[in-house]
């Protein structure tokens, strides 16, 4: 019970510092505004990530593309972790690093956006996902822990979680996800009150 405790109080306390960060606050909300204005001129959000960034990146493609709050048309998006047959044949043929980059290659356009999900902001092949997003003309948002890593540098924005916990860093990391969610699908298909 106590440990129970302890973990619920140290999310609270991440998802609080969050809050008291109007900079960062204001940071998802452009996000979120940059997202809507992809999706209206019928251009497509990409998503990529490791481990449980990959399952977050999963989970929030599937909210916008098929149903978060209510029913309406599903929206382009996807995460680039889900085909594994791609993922091995490129890991095998080039190199695990480069299995996000090659997909984004081939499937995005100048205009979409992608968001790049790395606690640490280092994993290799979520940056050559972001370095490749920069030759297209493709919007790079980074979700990240606190320093921000290698992708600090290269994204247009950053959403850097106040933390070094892992655990916390992915669960305000799917919380924004949520908000971003709510946040495009109320914009997009607003509901009669």
């Amino acid at each position: 019970m106590e440990l129970l405790s302890k973990v619920i109080r140290s999310s609270i306390a991440t998802k609080q510092k969050l809050l008291e960060d109007e900079a960062l606050l204001a940071t998802i909300s452009m996000v979120g505004e940059w997202c809507v204005a992809s999706l209206k001129r019928s251009n497509r959000i990409w998503l990529c990530g490791n481990g449980g960034s990959a399952a977050d990146a999963q989970h929030i493609a599937t909210e916008l593309s098929g149903r978060f709050y209510f029913d309406r048309p599903g929206l382009p998006v996807e995460a680039l972790n889900i085909n594994t047959a791609f993922l091995t044949a490129v890991g095998n043929d080039y190199g695990f690093e480069h299995i996000f980059a090659r997909s984004l290659q081939a499937k995005a356009q100048a205009g979409d956006v992608l968001l790049a999900l790395s606690t640490s902001g280092n994993s290799p092949n979520v940056v050559n996902a972001v370095k490749m997003a920069q030759q297209m003309d493709v919007v790079s948002i980074g979700f990240t822990g606190q320093d921000g890593g290698e992708l600090k540098a290269l994204c247009d924005q950053l959403i850097a979680i106040p933390s070094t916990d892992t655990p916390r860093i992915q669960e305000c990391h799917l919380m924004i996800g949520h908000a971003l969610c709510e946040y495009i699908e109320a914009t997009l298909f607003p509901q009669e009150k």
